[in-house]
């Protein structure tokens, strides 16, 4: 099993987070999950905008770099929400990532994207925060850059459907979701 960093929503590094890296690490795979704030995780979307401003992208950003230093080049770059644009952001310094595992938020340039890059989108339908003209126009241009894509939408879901603590949450699309997790991380 591969190497696999996940990093978190703007809501911080949450116990949800911890969780689903436990369900991975439970199959085998070695999971490391970065606290990108270096503070508490916050209860509200709203208070987690105001912390992201507070701290800075790119603070968050030199943080996410340094967790990714000593990890293997092929480490698998993985996040919600938020930290599914942090790991997108990733993959230009790293070329040899395994896959790109997006939860709840697109992530990755086309520009960036190496031929046969795999990566899998996990997403509400619809999702406020991902439109689905701008997603299907991100998953156009992944797929003309070479990257083999698999986007998975959830309807009915909420955006952060696989936190059990938020009101979004939505079991079955949770299970599933992981079920599709995992089988992607296995073919690493």
């Amino acid at each position: 099993m591969g190497h696999v960093v996940l990093f978190h929503s703007v809501y911080g590094l949450r116990p949800a987070v911890l969780a689903a890296a436990d369900r991975l690490r439970a199959a085998g795979h070695q999971v490391h999950t970065p606290d990108l704030y270096a503070e508490p995780p916050v209860d509200t979307v709203e208070e987690g905008f105001a912390l992201l401003d507070r701290i800075g992208q790119r603070t968050v950003l030199d943080r996410a770099r340094a967790a990714l230093d000593g990890l293997p080049p092929e480490t698998v770059l993985a996040g919600f929400s938020m930290g599914a644009g942090v790991a997108g952001a990733m993959l230009a310094e790293r070329p040899d990532t395994a896959g790109l595992l997006l939860l709840h938020g697109t992530g990755g340039s086309p520009a960036k994207v190496r031929p046969g890059l795999r990566v899998q989108l996990h997403l509400a339908d619809p999702d406020a925060y991902d439109p689905t003209e701008e997603v299907d126009k991100w998953q156009r241009e992944l797929t003309a850059a070479g990257a083999d894509l698999v986007v998975h939408r959830y309807p009915g879901a909420g955006h952060l459907f696989t936190d059990p603590t938020v009101a979004d949450h939505d079991p079955v699309a949770a299970d599933l979701t992981w079920d599709r997790a995992l089988a992607f991380l296995d073919r690493h």
